[in-house]
């Protein structure tokens, strides 16, 4: 009985934080024309993603954010759009996978670090080559690619330092 309780508070729990990122997620667009700064450079479904990957230790968890965040905010509120979205998918399932199969054994921050740019420079693979078949190549990379870097560095370290806690 008390597992049935705890296995209920947890989905709660997971299921009240998935909305609270799904909800940022959707409002990264409305707050970019908002305040006329262009918070897409930043890579917000990956920083959503990495959140729910500290908040919310199942991995499950974390692919089906990959997917719902892209179809969410696309539904929501028109932005990605749904070529963007259908690239967007697999390279957050990619995040997420090498993720999952490289930070389980990890230990130290430095490990941790490496692994996270690792996975993160995996998604980016995945999203360009999927964004060159689906898009015009011509408009490929549409973020500074320094910009994409410091944000790949960034994330990768506050989530090291984080998920060591």
């Amino acid at each position: 009985m008390n597992t049935t309780i705890a296995k209920t508070q947890s989905f709660g729990r997971t299921a009240l934080i998935d909305v609270v990122l799904l909800t940022v997620a959707c409002l990264v667009p409305t707050l970019s024309h908002l305040f006329a700064l262009p918070l897409y450079h930043l890579n917000p479904m990956l920083l959503v993603l990495l959140a729910g990957m500290l908040l919310v230790s199942d991995k499950r968890n974390a692919f089906l954010l990959a997917v719902l965040l892209p179809v969410v905010s696309m539904v929501a509120v028109g932005m990605p759009t749904p070529l963007k979205a259908l690239c967007m998918v697999p390279e957050l399932l990619t995040v997420a996978l090498v993720s999952s199969l490289l930070v389980s054994r990890s230990h130290s921050y430095w490990t941790m670090l490496g692994s996270m740019v690792a996975a993160m420079l995996c998604g980016k693979v995945v999203y360009y080559a999927l964004k060159a078949l689906v898009l015009s190549p011509a408009v490929l990379i549409s973020t500074p690619v320094l910009t994409q870097l410091v944000v790949v560095m960034s994330a990768a370290a506050i989530f090291a330092a984080f998920a060591r806690k």
